[in-house]
């Protein structure tokens, strides 16, 4: 569930985030924003430790959902390490005091710089997804006289029904190895003095709404370990990456409950016997935690079309136009008669009308949504766009010079902003001073 709520206010329907109504959240901040609720992220990640609890996992929050330094911060402090894949996100979860220690790190671009950076910083394990990057991580260590732990990301070869552009586990893949090379990839690298290889790492896609993918990989990755064993090798450690769904109203979410009755069985006897479990959640935790704020600037009529023109737009949230993803807007008020007492993809209600919903930039892939039952809607209105948590902010780019919204948590009926709106010198900051470097 989420803390977003629609209750009763004289005659309205009226939107609150935990305590705070969404329009005095928007008066005080200012809109395009992102809001987070704290109470959502806190019961998200309680609930997902509690259901994995029989296997301890290490949490490893991927950081690539939702980076800012407040969230990540409090996800820490609740537990949870962090899943990078670059530099930059090893930086920032650093910088909201989650320790390296406590870090996995994937991605199959590594620098030589990123690389050293996290041997530093004392990694705890990084994901290798090529037999190249496996040979230059050893190299680095040994130049630095240091010893790493890593894990090989194996494709086991499943489908997670999921969208083409977020499916990582087939062969048709550019991260990590068939699972038929994995055993002479442990051959090769196995007994490295630098370079530890002690995993193995299944990130399949995401978001995947059925657990049949997970105990399909499992299985594969379970007996490829007994293989493995067989040959000398032990694998002490297991990460079964993210991927689990969120709850985008589509009423196909499985609970957290229910991946882990599939998943727990699989795996508890090994965990007995000393294998380590790593998960990796991103928008299972976050993106329900948070909603995109929205003012109607223009309402316009084309042809046939309604449109409301709102100051979001795919700068600001770009996974409708890139995935064709479904987001559930609704007025952040709005008569009674229109109360969304459950957010449904499609409402029934007399007296709907269809809608695009679009922002400002200079692009006909600029929407939020295609023809949308909404209710009547006027310029000035407040929207809100739900399960914004994850790949929201996190994707958001300053294309036509849009200067990135600002983001909010709330806490009850506390209100902080934790990240200030960008201005317009913001824009040009970077710019103001070239430098002429010697050539020749």
């Amino acid at each position: 569930m989420d803390h977003f709520a629609y209750s009763t206010v004289g005659g309205n329907a009226v939107l609150s985030c935990e305590r705070l109504p969404a329009e005095e959240v928007a008066r005080l901040v200012g809109t395009p924003c992102y809001v987070y609720s704290k109470a959502t992220l806190t019961e998200h990640f309680t609930k997902l430790a509690e259901a994995f609890k029989a296997l301890d996992p290490l949490i490893c929050f991927s950081i690539k959902s939702c980076g800012n330094l407040s969230i990540c911060r409090l996800l820490g402090e609740l537990g949870a390490g962090m899943d990078v894949v670059s530099g930059g996100e090893l930086y920032r979860a650093m910088a909201a005091g989650v320790p390296a220690s406590r870090c996995v790190y994937a991605g199959v671009g590594k620098t030589d710089e990123e690389i050293a950076q996290a041997l530093d910083a004392g990694l705890y394990l990084f994901n290798v997804e090529s037999e190249e990057e496996f040979e230059n991580i050893a190299r680095i260590a040994k130049a630095k006289n240091v010893v790493c732990k890593t894990a090989l990301r194996v494709n086991p070869d499943v489908d997670p029904r999921t969208h083409r552009y977020t499916s990582t586990g087939k062969k048709e893949t550019k991260f990590g190895v068939d699972i038929e090379r994995a055993k002479e990839f442990f051959r090769r690298y196995g007994r490295d003095s630098h370079c530890k290889l002690v995993g193995i790492h299944l990130h399949i896609g995401s978001p995947i709404y059925t657990t049949d993918p997970y105990v399909e990989s499992v299985r594969k990755a379970t007996t490829l370990m007994d293989e493995l064993a067989a040959e000398g090798f032990t694998v002490s450690t297991l990460d079964l990456g993210g991927g689990f769904g969120a709850d985008y109203e589509t009423d196909q979410t499985p609970t957290l409950s229910t991946y882990a009755d599939a998943i727990v069985p699989l795996l508890a006897a090994r965990v007995k016997a000393g294998l380590r479990i790593i998960l990796e959640p991103g928008r299972t935790l976050v993106a329900n935690a948070g909603v995109l704020l929205t003012r109607v600037l223009y309402m316009k009529r084309s042809g046939d079309k309604t449109f409301a023109i709102c100051d979001a737009g795919m700068n600001d949230l770009l996974r409708p136009s890139h995935y064709h993803a479904f987001h559930f807007i609704w007025p952040a008020e709005t008569p009674l008669a229109f109360r969304p007492d459950r957010r449904a993809k499609e409402m029934q209600v007399p007296g709907l009308i269809s809608v695009d919903v679009v922002g400002p930039i200079c692009e006909s892939g600029d929407f939020l949504a295609l023809d949308r039952p909404l209710p009547p809607v006027k310029r000035g209105d407040l929207l809100a766009i739900f399960t914004a948590g994850a790949y929201g902010m996190a994707m958001a780019s300053r294309y036509n010079a849009q200067p990135l919204p600002a983001e909010a948590l709330v806490d009850g009926s506390k209100l902080t902003v934790i990240r200030a709106r960008e201005r317009y010198e913001d824009l040009v900051a970077h710019e103001r001073s070239p430098i002429a470097l010697a050539t020749g």
